[in-house]
């Protein structure tokens, strides 16, 4: 009789060796930059020279400077506008082209275009369109007699006007997650609600929502992270101004590493923008527990 080879030793170290390649590429380029980020928060340091260790100091002013509020308002406000925005927008989007028409498909990919233009490209289009005097928006307005404001320069409607671009780019990405969303919901339910009388807008608001909260729920996430990541149009668009009146908490990161060369307070502005985004996922998710259910 043949005597079996146990391979019992694989029970242990197998799944170890699998994960192994993820566990050592986390370790090295997720982890320890984020711990080396941390120490720089405490650290005065220019790039130039080696790094000195100074305590709370960088927080102590970032705390202490006018403006740093002025830039977590305009975070805030970007934030809920950029995920309100979106989300509606792309919800009614959804809606519209959710029909299987002749020609639909085309539609639809010229909505989802400006996702995958370039974000600098976009930018610089969008400020010649608002241009002063020589902008198309500007032109159009001034056939019908309406003296056009600074769209860009005028720290009224900086900052909302950036914004506005951000969802008109991004509106078409939201719009599919939405569709296979609604591609979701059985056709059935919708027919028997119509056969029941509804009428479109009880449809819309007592079966297509309840039953899109999933999807609605992880747009709202996204859109969330999204937000957050406004570097390129407001780079593209007006570098923050005017008088930091677009200046965000990600965008002054940028500029106290790269610009002034202050990376110990960039890192500390990082970490009030880490606890941020790390307050609003949590809040996500408590929403979510109580609402994003799926209609039974």
């Amino acid at each position: 009789m043949t005597k079996t080879k146990s391979y019992r030793w694989h029970s242990w170290i197998t799944p170890w060796l699998f994960i192994l390649p993820t566990l050592v590429g986390l370790i090295i380029f997720r982890l320890i930059p984020i711990a080396s980020s941390l120490y720089l928060g405490f650290t005065d340091w220019n790039l130039l020279r080696d790094p000195v260790f100074i305590g709370l100091e960088n927080f102590k002013e970032l705390f202490a400077e006018p403006d740093f509020y002025l830039i977590v308002s305009n975070t805030i406000k970007l934030t809920l506008w950029y995920v309100i925005g979106s989300m509606i927008v792309g919800l009614l989007l959804a809606i519209l082209i959710n029909n299987k028409l002749k020609g639909i498909n085309f539609f639809r990919a010229a909505i989802y275009m400006p996702v995958i233009t370039s974000s600098v490209a976009v930018g610089i289009v969008w400020c010649w369109i608002l241009g002063p005097k020589f902008g198309l928006v500007d032109i159009i307005l001034s056939k019908f007699g309406i003296q056009a404001p600074y769209w860009l320069s005028d720290t009224k409607y900086a900052l909302g006007t950036v914004t506005f671009v951000q969802v008109w780019k991004m509106a078409g990405y939201y719009m599919i997650l939405f569709l296979a969303g609604l591609q979701a919901i059985s056709s059935e339910v919708i027919e028997a609600s119509i056969v029941d009388g509804a009428s479109a807008s009880q449809r819309l608001f007592k079966i297509t929502i309840p039953m899109l909260s999933p999807t609605i729920f992880f747009v709202l996430t996204v859109a969330i992270m999204d937000a957050f990541k406004n570097f390129e149009l407001i780079h593209a668009m007006t570098h923050g101004g005017p008088k930091n009146a677009t200046n965000t908490l990600v965008y002054d990161v940028y500029l106290n590493a790269f610009t002034y060369y202050r990376v110990g307070y960039a890192e500390a502005i990082a970490y009030v923008l880490l606890a941020l985004v790390g307050g609003l996922t949590i809040l996500n998710f408590i929403i979510k527990k109580k609402w994003a259910q799926p209609l039974e």
